[in-house]
């Protein structure tokens, strides 16, 4: 374990809990090499031709990488096989067999490259990121990859550039994202629409909106205020920069429901009340409106009446097309719409997929989506520990995404990137929390003489480590030393 350096140096130091936490949070920052390839090459959006395939750094790895891990799945070293695996992996086969029949000619090449991507980015997590050490390491890397993003993203709000991939796009045999051609879009706010590091702005801003309440929740008592707020304030200068009302929509919920915590947090069933309140409004506006809840839901979450408008027609025309081609779907044809709808575009990432791969197809991710989530959501937890926090920010985190990805469309690296924050928190499932996890919420303990040499510190470090953590040497403590490097004391 990491040791804090400060503490070697000033000899006496105060063992508080939360120091502990902190301390605990810091050796985190060992990211498997898997997952820290995979963010940099979010970062770089580096393309090239594999024969007739287009390929990205991403795609290449997860080819790469998939089989090994769907073997070391299936004998167990990730856990034991839960439904969310069964289900994602029965989605691939599905969407190449809907795209045979409807596209044949594509359906190994872009079936093929959609379950890589989806598979493989949820398969990736779900191997790697397995503690609160390896989540708050992961957590840390996205945090990174924002901050690094936000001067690019400052200059293209200026003039339309994209710098990364113009970069790429003049090195020999490899190219980069189309650029988003932000003089088409039209000038919001007077700022032009950032696209960073992805194919549109909206999949920057949505990428940025996952790290939000990780930043503000998830990392309280561990990481001081100043630093949470710093971050957060950097992820929504990323979410606002896209400039799109789809990735801005998230940030808002989380907003929403964090402020419902605080302000609910002695009430035990806070969230069983927000889910009535929730239903109740649902079948007032059914009632009332001449226009669905959903409709009602879309004119609010965008940024003009227009833009409302249009994602209705897509949703009523979406379900026609979904119920008059049940199970196969449209594959990649053209969907039934008015002629005055000349885009075929369809800003709904749920109803694209139930009108491309039928019904089946929409089930199958939708239900695999929806059973971890509230399993880990429901699941009593300690409050007072680090895994609690954790699960709270990842819960608030996908219940937000859920709701945009209603509103939006993604594909290629997004597309990937959100089985990957989903596949990120499967280990909550069956987790226990640690004792230094657990010092982060508690209150500090009345100050302690602690006069450790380095060496003494080693050894208490190995022998006292929690035993839910990868430091732990054995699960049964010394019987003489109290349990938990939070306690400890000579």
């Amino acid at each position: 374990m990491t040791v804090n350096r400060q503490m070697l140096r000033s000899g006496p130091t105060r063992a508080t809990p939360v120091a502990a936490a902190k301390d605990f949070a810091a050796s985190a920052i060992r990211l498997p090499w898997p997952v820290k390839f995979y963010l940099l090459m979010i970062y770089l959006p580096i393309e090239f031709n594999a024969g007739p395939m287009r390929m990205t750094g991403i795609r290449m790895m997860l080819i790469l990488m998939i089989v090994p891990m769907l073997i070391n799945l299936l004998r167990g070293k990730y856990g034991p096989v839960i439904v969310t695996d069964i289900l994602f992996f029965l989605f691939c086969p599905w969407a190449i067999y809907t795209l045979s029949i409807n596209n044949p000619d594509q359906a190994i090449s872009f079936g093929g490259s959609v379950a890589v991507e989806f598979f493989g980015g949820y398969l990736l997590a779900r191997a790697y990121i397995r503690s609160e050490e390896t989540f708050i390491a992961m957590a840390k890397g996205l945090f990174f990859v924002i901050f690094m993003t936000l001067p690019f993203a400052l200059f293209e709000s200026q003039t339309g550039r994209a710098l990364i991939p113009e970069t790429i796009n003049k090195l020999p045999f490899f190219f980069s994202l189309d650029d988003f051609y932000n003089e088409l879009a039209g000038v919001r706010l007077g700022l032009e629409r950032a696209q960073v590091i992805f194919a549109h702005p909206i999949h920057y801003g949505l990428f940025c909106s996952t790290a939000f309440a990780l930043a503000l929740m998830g990392f309280k008592g561990v990481y001081s205020n100043a630093f949470r707020y710093l971050v957060s304030f950097q992820v929504a200068l990323g979410v606002f920069l896209s400039l799109s009302s789809g990735a801005l929509l998230p940030m808002v919920i989380q907003i929403g429901l964090i402020v419902w915590a605080v302000m609910l947090k002695q009430v035990k069933a806070r969230w069983l009340i927000l889910l009535g309140l929730a239903s109740v409004a649902y079948v007032v506006v059914d009632a009332l409106s001449n226009r669905t809840p959903m409709q009602v839901f879309m004119s609010y979450a965008t940024f003009s009446p227009h833009n409302a408008y249009w994602r209705a027609l897509i949703f009523e025309w979406g379900m026609k097309n979904v119920w008059a081609n049940p199970i196969v779907g449209l594959g990649l044809n053209e969907w039934v719409r008015p002629w005055f709808m000349h885009s075929g575009s369809m800003d709904n990432f749920w109803l694209l997929n139930a009108v491309r791969y039928g019904i089946p197809g929409f089930l199958l991710m939708a239900i695999g989506y929806a059973i971890p989530f509230i399993k880990i959501a429901f699941r009593r937890i300690d409050e007072a520990s680090l895994l609690w926090q954790l699960r709270r920010a990842w819960t608030i985190t996908l219940f937000g995404l859920a709701l945009s990805l209603s509103t939006v469309d993604v594909w290629g690296t997004m597309f990937s990137f959100v089985a990957f924050i989903l596949g990120s928190g499967i280990w909550m499932l069956t987790a226990q929390p640690s004792e230094v996890g657990a010092a982060a919420t508690s209150e500090p303990e009345p100050e302690r003489k602690i006069g450790w040499s380095r060496g003494q510190l080693a050894r208490e470090t190995a022998d006292g480590a929690s035993p839910y953590t990868r430091f732990s040497q054995s699960r049964t403590p010394p019987a003489d030393r109290p349990q938990g490097p939070a306690k400890r004391r000579r």
